[in-house]
Parts: C-alpha cells; sequence; structure tokens
C-alpha cells in the first residue's frame, strides 16, 4: 500500500456507501433490510485489514502478488491497448509477434491460471482506480458481498423467521469477512458460491427469475472453476441431493413421499456426481482420473514436513498437525473421523500459537458451543432424525462434512486450514440454526398432545 492509497480510497468507499444506501431498499425486506449496511461495511473493513495485516504483520504475501503482477496489466492498457486486451484474453501463451513478452515477463503467475485469473480480476478494476491497492481490495470485498448477500436472501426465503440467525451465520463470523474480502482467490469463491447456491434455488427449485438465475449460475461456476475447483466439485453433489429432496417434500402423501425420497436422493446424487465429473474433467489436479494421485501426494507431503517440524521442536509453534497418510479410498473411514474433529473443531484453545490463531481458535469455541448445545437439547437420535428430515439442513451437513474432512486432509497446517474452509462456514452454522429451530418447533407441536394424553 501507498501514499496515493490515503487519497483515492476514501473517493471510492465514499461512492461504495452512496451506492448501497440506494441499494438498500430495493433488494431487501423489513426484516433484512437492518443488516445490509453493517454486512457490508465489514466486508470493506475485512478487505483493509487483510492487506495492513499482510504488509505489517506478515511482510507481505499472495494478496500483494496479486495486485503487483496486474500492474503490467495497467500498464499495458495506458501504452498498447490492444496488447492490454490480449493480456486478460491470454489463456498462458504469448502471441507470435511478442508485443505481449515485455509485459508477461514481469508475471510469473501468468501461466498459473487459478492465480492468473485473479491478477485479471485486478487488472481489470485497477483501470479505473489508477491501480490502487486498498481500492481494489474494496472492488473484491463488494464482489463477494453480492454473493454472500444473494445467499443470506436465499436462507431467508427458505426460513423467514430466521433471517437474525442467518445474518450471524453468513455476514457474522470472523473467519468468513475477514479472509473472505481483499484482493484473494477466497473472497471472489465465496461470493461464487453463494451465487452458485441463489441459480440452483431459483433455477431448479422454485422456478423463479429463470434468466438472472441462469446467468448467475455459469458466472459462478466460471469463477469457482477458474480459481478453485475443488470448491465446486465439493458443493454440486450435495446440492443436487438437496434440489432432489425439495422435490419429495411437495409431495403431500407421507407414504408416497417416504417411499420416492430414496430414489430422489439416488437420482440427485448420481447428477451431481456426473455435473461434478465433467466440470473437473480436463484440469491436471482436479481431473477424477487424478484427483486420488493428487490427494495422496497433498497428504503424504503436509504430513511429512508436520513431522520433520515436531522433530525440530517446532511443530505447533508453526501451527502444523498430522493426519495418518492417504493412500486411497480404503483409508478413508480410517482417516475421516481425525479429519473431521480437525476440520470442524481445531485449533483448539490450548493450541494458540500467535494472535492469529487465537481468532481463529476463539471463533471454533464459539461454533463447537454452538454444535453441543444442539445435540445436548436435540439428543444424537433425534438429531440424526431432523437432518434427514430437514433437506437444507441435510445439504448443509453433507456439503460441511465432507468439505472438512477434505481440507483438513490435505492442508497440513492451521493456517492453510482457516482459509481454506470459510466456504462451508455459511452453510454449517446456518444448518445448526435451523436444526435448532425445526427441533423447537416440534417439541411445541408436541407439547398438547403430550397435554392432553396425560389429562
Amino acid at each position: 500500500m501507498e501514499l496515493q492509497d490515503l487519497f483515492i480510497t476514501p473517493i471510492f468507499l465514499g461512492l461504495i456507501y452512496a451506492v448501497a444506501y440506494q441499494l438498500r431498499d430495493r433488494v431487501n425486506n423489513r426484516y433484512t433490510r437492518p443488516y445490509f449496511i453493517p454486512a457490508l461495511t465489514l466486508k470493506l473493513v475485512g478487505a483493509l485489514s487483510l492487506g495492513i495485516i499482510y504488509q505489517f504483520y506478515y511482510g507481505g504475501g499472495d494478496t500483494f502478488n496479486y495486485f503487483n503482477q496486474a500492474k503490467p496489466i495497467h500498464q499495458a492498457f495506458f501504452e498498447h491497448p490492444l496488447v492490454g486486451l490480449k493480456l486478460l484474453l491470454a489463456n498462458g501463451t504469448t502471441d507470435p509477434d511478442g508485443s505481449m513478452l515485455p509485459y508477461t515477463s514481469q508475471m510469473y503467475w501468468f501461466k498459473a491460471p487459478n492465480e492468473y485469473f485473479v491478477v485479471r480480476t485486478c487488472g481489470v478494476l485497477g483501470l479505473v482506480c489508477g491501480h490502487t491497492y486498498s481500492t481494489i481490495a474494496l472492488f473484491f470485498a463488494c464482489l463477494s458481498f453480492t454473493g454472500i448477500w444473494a445467499l443470506y436472501n436465499t436462507f431467508c426465503r427458505l426460513y423467514p423467521a430466521l433471517y437474525k440467525e442467518f445474518a450471524t451465520a453468513v455476514f457474522f463470523i470472523p473467519s468468513v469477512y475477514f479472509w473472505g474480502s481483499g484482493i484473494t482467490k477466497d473472497a471472489l469463491c465465496i461470493g461464487a458460491l453463494g451465487w452458485l447456491f441463489y441459480g440452483f434455488y431459483n433455477l431448479l427449485v422454485v422456478r423463479q427469475r429463470l434468466l438472472k438465475a441462469a446467468i448467475m449460475l455459469v458466472l459462478a461456476g466460471v469463477v469457482l472453476k477458474s480459481t478453485k475447483i475443488y470448491i465446486i466439485i465439493s458443493f454440486i453433489p450435495p446440492v443436487m441431493v438437496w434440489v432432489s429432496t425439495q422435490y419429495s417434500a411437495r409431495i403431500k402423501s407421507g407414504a408416497l413421499r417416504a417411499a420416492v425420497l430414496p430414489v430422489l436422493l439416488m437420482v440427485g446424487g448420481i447428477a451431481g456426481y456426473a455435473l461434478s465429473k465433467n466440470v473437473a474433467e480436463g484440469d491436471k489436479n482436479y481431473d477424477f482420473a487424478a484427483i486420488e494421485g493428487r490427494a495422496k501426494v497433498a497428504s503424504q507431503y503436509h504430513n511429512s514436513i508436520s513431522h520433520t517440524e515436531a522433530g525440530k521442536g517446532i511443530g505447533m509453534g508453526n501451527s502444523g498437525y498430522s493426519i495418518d497418510n492417504y493412500t486411497g479410498p480404503q483409508d478413508i473411514p480410517k482417516i475421516a473421523p481425525k479429519a473431521l474433529v480437525i476440520g470442524l473443531f481445531r485449533p483448539f484453545l490450548w493450541e494458540v500459537r500467535n494472535p492469529v490463531m487465537l481468532l481463529s481458535a476463539l471463533e471454533i469455541f464459539w461454533i463447537t458451543l454452538l454444535t453441543l448445545r444442539i445435540f445436548f437439547r436435540v439428543g444424537l437420535l433425534g438429531t440424526l432424525r431432523q437432518i434427514g428430515s430437514t433437506p437444507l439442513v441435510l445439504f448443509g451437513i453433507i456439503f460441511s462434512v465432507t468439505f472438512a474432512i477434505a481440507t483438513a486432509t490435505t492442508s497440513g497446517n492451521f493456517g492453510n486450514l482457516v482459509r481454506y474452509r470459510i466456504p462451508m462456514w455459511p452453510f454449517y452454522v446456518s444448518a445448526l440454526f435451523v436444526l435448532e429451530s425445526t427441533t423447537r418447533r416440534a417439541k411445541a407441536a408436541a407439547a398438547p398432545k403430550r397435554q392432553l394424553q396425560a389429562a
């Protein structure tokens, strides 16, 4: 960040708020309206805080790498606009006449498609603000916010009475609004994931706003495939199962619904798997033919690092952890319980080694208490029964559990894990709130019957 940030960023910050206040009444009702500006503010604060912490605490990081490697794009547009356009459309190869070479030689991520997608986005946004880091970070936060607001509104359409709880789950989890803002892949991904859920719900469930839903579904899919394809691969199967359960819930006959549900679940699961496989096809890391080998290599690499650090007495000091090496599908039952605990409930408070890790541990402690509270109130069997009978909860738990196991197995340390798992938190915590609400309503409905029987 430079001196120009202090002069240019406040101007754009004022413009962002001016637009936000104009849009607030158009995209809200009287229940959700109070959360619009506070939620946006948290995203903007998170974006600026991310840059400050990376500059003054970490001394650098990927967020500045994206910004710095986008400078040649900004430079090219003012020197040779056609070359600048070529850089935005490039797919890792330079043109025959060599006009792009003076610029691509400054970008070591030019041939790394996932990272270069963020660089290109940064380059485009920089054109309107003189390529100022803080302002571009605010733009990333706004893009991310549009998606999580779409996610929040979709949840509220499903369960209007839980608008307060959903606000907590979607907007106010610290790791989500901090790591999910600023110039990062995570900011783009968490926003795209919100639009993806919005698209599936409107296009396949309620059949409303079809054109907008289709457009956002495609755009969100492109963003996720271009940045973190494993998110969309993990998301599609459970969301298709959720779509199937939504259709089964419309069947009025209980007996017919019970008979049809297994078929719909199977169809949804198969369709989700086929769609995920199609999305991943051709990707060198996540093609289904190669993904098992990648998981094996990642697991063994991170475990070797953790064991090496432990031998030097710095293991947890570097926030590392280890899981048994993954060698194939046969190991999943063995490593899944430990990976699930790590993915959902660690780091523990006594594992904290630095201030950033403390914030994560406090967040996890709250989520753990929320989980335990629901299990103790509802009971294990009652919880499992409610999960199976509540479509949104079933989806949220399936997605979160599989995502937690996958990220814990391949992350290797809590520093990475905290960032990798933020896509699941809005769905997991929202599922907990819905589970608690449906159980409370079920108990309230059963109370008069028990009183009548007692009388």
